[in-house]
């Protein structure tokens, strides 16, 4: 059998954790820049708040309820989404967690018998909550897939399923796909959902009777046999080891407005690769290759939503792989330089909303051998970098950084109702009185 727990509004139940006043209560988190609604709470649910909706439109409904309003507070989300992981790890071993996305992973139940399965599922929600303080909900089935039809249930009436729901028998598998739109189905898309429409398929169910050769033609071959067979309950998609190593790194964001000079997407780029290099220390990787994004902003017609404009990138295969900072930073301006041109040239526009830069081409620091034509000193950057890292890491906002990321940085992304990173930010804790 296996598991998936998935935090309940994720975002906004790590803002209740050190609100406790706001429990029950409807809050909202927003997206970069205090664009939309990424996440919200039933109760501001049902004051009809919209989910992705722009965060101008929901005002007035916000406004006159008292909903809690939140700008996105990723330090603070990143370390509550560890605290969930790892209590899951001890609670199950860390050979039977898999961690999904930020605010949920699936579990290996396959140890625990099917008479225990409902009364462990209550254990596991509860102990996570106890611990850490955020809701979860967790569903159980023979298959991965089945498991997210169940926390899908779980999720939907939280008062009668105490937020567990376990597929244990056929009958109850078969009740639960009956219930669930072909939309809702883990891996089924908008477009596939329309698709499987226009073939009289509706529900869950009725998917997992069509045959395999059906799944392989229509719903992208070893992918469509695959989803009916899980559906079906025939295990076909097992636990991935927790990938500790990315092939590629990004750090890309939204300007808090648009920006029009070169040397503010100078600075930006110069930032974000900084950011980049730090995670690639992290995993002590060094990249052999760099790309460089801008997003320019098109003109809006009368009556006509706000949208970005096709980016505009530039890439580099660099001389020798390298995870100092100052060696990427160099290229990446140049690059930079280059597609603020271009897309002046091309889209004949000098508003742009976002930037981007990407670390590809990664390989082990240890295999990089020094160069014997520049003195040993040149040699030693990494040293540099660690004592580099180690500072802003206990000094934190940055307290050394290149010149070339810019003093004011008027570009940095809104954040004007953001709370306390309470629990990585010495001057930012909770106080009790």
């Amino acid at each position: 059998m296996k598991a998936v727990v998935d935090c309940n509004s994720f975002y906004c139940s790590a803002e209740r954790v050190f609100r406790p006043d706001l429990q029950h209560k409807p809050v909202v988190v927003l997206s970069n820049n205090d664009g939309c609604i990424i996440s919200r709470t039933d109760e501001a649910k049902e004051l009809g708040v919209e989910m992705a909706g722009p965060y101008f439109k929901a005002k007035p409904v916000i406004e006159q309820h008292g909903v809690a309003t939140f700008s996105s507070n990723y330090n603070l989300y990143g370390d509550m989404s560890w605290r969930v992981m790892e209590t899951l790890r001890y609670i199950m071993g860390k050979e039977n967690v898999e961690v999904y996305s930020v605010d949920e992973a699936f579990l290996n139940l396959d140890e625990v018998a099917f008479d225990k399965l409902q009364e462990v599922a209550m254990m596991i929600r509860k102990t996570v909550e106890q611990w850490t303080g955020v809701a979860v909900s967790v569903g159980v089935a023979p298959t991965k897939t089945l498991s997210k039809v169940a926390n899908h249930i779980a999720k939907k009436d939280k008062q009668a399923t105490q937020c567990v729901t376990v597929l244990e028998t056929a009958e109850k598998v078969n009740e639960a796909l009956c219930r669930t739109p072909v939309k809702e189905i883990w891996g089924v898309g908008g477009q596939y959902a329309e698709k499987l429409k226009a073939f009289g398929i509706y529900d869950a169910y009725q998917l997992s009777r069509m045959p395999e050769e059906w799944g392989r033609k229509n719903l992208g071959g070893v992918v469509g046999i695959r989803l009916i067979k899980e559906l079906r309950g025939e295990p076909s998609i097992g636990l991935d080891e927790e990938l500790t190593e990315k092939k590629m790194i990004a750090t890309t964001r939204m300007f808090g407005s648009p920006v029009s000079e070169l040397r503010d997407i100078k600075e930006a780029v110069a930032t974000y690769t900084s950011r980049a290099a730090e995670k690639l220390r992290r995993q002590y990787g060094a990249a052999s290759m760099i790309s460089v994004f801008v997003v320019p902003k098109e003109e809006r017609k009368p009556g006509q939503s706000f949208r970005h404009g096709p980016s505009v990138s530039s890439a580099i295969t660099l001389p020798h792989a390298t995870c100092v900072t100052s060696e990427l930073i160099k290229p990446a301006l140049q690059m930079a330089e280059k597609a603020y041109h271009k897309s002046i040239s091309e889209h004949k526009t000098q508003l742009f909303k976002k930037a981007g830069v990407m670390l590809s081409g990664i390989v082990p620091d240890t295999t990089l051998q020094g160069n014997l034509f520049i003195p040993a000193s040149g040699n030693n950057a990494r040293m540099l970098m660690d004592a580099m890292d180690n500072i802003n890491f206990s000094m934190r906002n940055d307290i050394l950084k290149f010149a070339s990321t810019g003093m004011e940085r008027n570009w940095k992304m809104r954040q004007e109702l953001r709370s306390p990173r309470y629990t990585s930010r010495w001057d930012e804790l909770r106080e009790v009185k």
